[in-house]
Order: C-alpha cells, then structure tokens, then sequence
C-alpha cells in the first residue's frame, strides 16, 4: 500500500478547515492523511521533525521527498489535485519571496479574519 501524503494543519484555525473541506471534496480520495496538529499523532511529529508544538504557523505537507511549509508546502498540496495543477504550476512562478510574504500575512491573520472553531473538519467526516 502507498503511503498516504500527510497534511498537518491547525484544527482550531476556521480557514485551515476550510482549505481541508475544500482538499476532501477536490483531493484524490485516500490520498492525504490529515492530522491537527493538537493531536496526539500530530504533536508526535511536530517534535520529530523539530517544530513547535505550542503553535502551527504554518501547514506542513510530508511527502516522500520530506516536509514542506509555508508556499511551497501549500502549492505541492495543490499540484497534487488534478485539476488545480495548472494552478499551481503557475503560481509557482512567482518568486518565493512574495508567496511567503502573503502566506505569512495570511496566516498571521487567520484567526482574526477568519475565527476559531472548537471542532475540526476531519472529525465532521463519517466513516
């Protein structure tokens, strides 16, 4: 069996739901794994690979070729939506710099902009 692409997102954050909503509705089915980083498993692996487990700045996406944040951890979530690849392949052409510069502001933000939930997308889905 192939290993699932981990998606570790904050599952208090009202747009980080959103965006996973929006990846289990477009995502291939049994291709990512999401995890809140409040987990258990998702504090787990905060630590394993050398990230706080106090707060989520960011998503990470874990893949074979190892974990990515920020822009290009959210573009290589999209690139790997069929029909979002074209997409993605296009606003990777804009300098890291500027992508990382709204992604932070954004995510700086998201709270305020968007609220919290005290429930998680994930733990919505049924079986």
């Amino acid at each position: 069996m192939k290993t699932k692409n981990q998606i570790i997102f904050d599952g208090e954050c009202n747009l980080c739901n959103g965006v996973v909503g929006w990846l289990l509705k477009f995502a291939p089915k049994q291709y990512f794994e999401f995890i809140p980083f409040q987990s258990p498993k998702g504090q787990q692996i905060l630590l394993k690979i050398g990230k706080s487990t106090e707060q989520l700045d960011t998503v990470i996406l874990i893949d074979p070729d190892g974990y990515h944040t920020h822009s290009d951890g959210f573009l290589r979530i999209v690139s790997k939506i069929p029909r979002w690849q074209r997409v993605a392949a296009l606003l990777a052409f804009i300098p890291r710099m500027f992508r990382d510069y709204v992604y932070r502001t954004a995510s700086r933000n998201r709270v305020r902009w968007f609220g919290k939930s005290k429930t998680c997308t994930i733990n919505l889905q049924r079986p």
